[in-house]
């Protein structure tokens, strides 16, 4: 059989491997801290059917002769660029900004991360997000984290407060008011960054987790690095719908040429098998 009908499959199923990045990227354009994807493809292997050799004294050198088998998918990534924010006005929708921070949620003991922070208290004072996983919160002096409890009653020296409302500050304080006008900061929202945040697995959900190669967390609160808190917005998708129909472009002309590879390649076999009558 023909070397260029196999590289014309693998040109076609790697289009198709394509189009299905994009269509999830499209899909997802209105999804809140949601991160494009990006396909990138490489050359396959090659068969050599001469090989190089040095130049003599009488003979110059010869360069190798090979045939490519076709192509293949090099890596699919995630790009972490910051997107727009949307106002909402809303004191529990958080935004991370100037900064490659990622909110941390806990489910169950499993550790979850995400750029998505419209988050909400249940029933029971805790801050979750809209899976009810518990948003968790920091504490700089020992370095660990715990859920944040927004509770609508304290008792304070026998008296009974109740709460009034809250608000966030840029470096993630959750600050309470009280109907005796007394203010107290209830918890700081925990923040991690990574070394390597590309290397984070998606898990659906707007989650990410942890990988052995994006590194470990690296825990803290708003400000520096891990960027600043912003109360009221939310961060849009980073999609670009010009870009990604012109990438569509791309790949179904991509898709094409190589379903025209084939079938060439069956018309030359055609008229192989037209030799012998």
């Amino acid at each position: 059989m023909l070397r260029s009908m196999y590289s014309g499959i693998s040109g076609m199923k790697n289009m198709q491997i394509k189009l299905d990045v994009i269509g999830n990227n499209i899909a997802n354009v209105n999804t809140f801290g949601f991160k494009k994807g990006r396909i990138t493809f490489k050359d396959a292997m090659y068969q050599s059917i001469g090989s190089a050799s040095e130049g003599t004294d009488t003979r110059g050198g010869i360069n190798p002769k090979q045939v490519g088998l076709g192509m293949e998918v090099a890596s699919i990534d995630t790009i972490h660029t910051e997107s727009s924010m949307q106002n909402t006005g809303r004191t529990l929708d958080l935004a991370i900004t100037n900064g490659d921070g990622y909110f941390v949620v806990n489910d169950g003991g499993q550790t979850y991360f995400t750029r998505a922070g419209n988050f909400y208290i249940d029933d029971n004072g805790n801050l979750v997000n809209s899976d009810g996983y518990k948003v968790q919160g920091y504490d700089p002096n020992t370095n660990d984290l715990n859920n944040i409890l927004i509770e609508r009653q304290i008792n304070d020296g026998g008296d009974t407060l109740e709460l009034q409302g809250i608000s966030i500050s840029q470096n993630g304080k959750i600050i309470a008011q009280y109907n005796d006008n007394s203010v107290r900061t209830i918890a700081t929202i925990a923040l991690a960054r990574f070394s390597n945040e590309e290397g984070l697995n998606k898990v659906g959900g707007n989650l990410y987790q942890r990988s052995t190669n994006s590194g470990v967390p690296i825990y803290g609160i708003g400000g520096g690095a891990h960027g600043t808190v912003v109360s009221g917005k939310l961060e849009m998708s980073n999609v670009d719908l010009s870009e990604e129909f012109t990438e569509m472009i791309v790949a179904q002309r991509g898709f094409q040429a190589n379903s025209r590879i084939i079938t060439t390649s069956d018309e030359i076999l055609q008229e192989l098998v037209n030799l012998k009558r």
